[in-house]
């Protein structure tokens, strides 16, 4: 009886170890948070540094930065360069359009 206590004992503490180890490891190797009401896991993505870098040029630079935001949220993506390369965010980034139907994203 005893030898069966220890046993169980020996397994439990062995399954703990093992879950917190792997708790670990992931805090560390993922960059997901968690957003909308569907608390899906969305990929990280630092808007204001990459739209700061991409309108660091414009002539209106608080206007771009704006514009940008929202296309980087929406869109989860943000062109590289200053200008141009907007194709690389796909449909959504370049069909995106103001009430006055101008397009919206930098």
């Amino acid at each position: 009886m005893a030898s069966r206590l220890l046993l169980v004992v020996a397994v439990l503490v062995f399954c703990i170890a093992q879950v917190s180890a792997d708790a670990k490891v992931e805090d560390h190797e993922t960059k997901a948070v968690v957003k909308g009401p569907n608390r899906r896991l969305l990929p990280y993505l630092n808007c204001e540094g990459l739209c700061k870098a991409r309108c660091s040029l414009h002539s209106r630079p608080n206007r771009c930065n704006r514009a940008c935001g929202t296309c980087c949220v929406r869109c989860k993506c943000v062109p590289p360069g200053t200008a141009g390369n907007r194709e690389v965010c796909g449909s959504c980034y370049t069909d995106m359009t103001t009430h006055g139907n101008r397009l919206k994203c930098p």
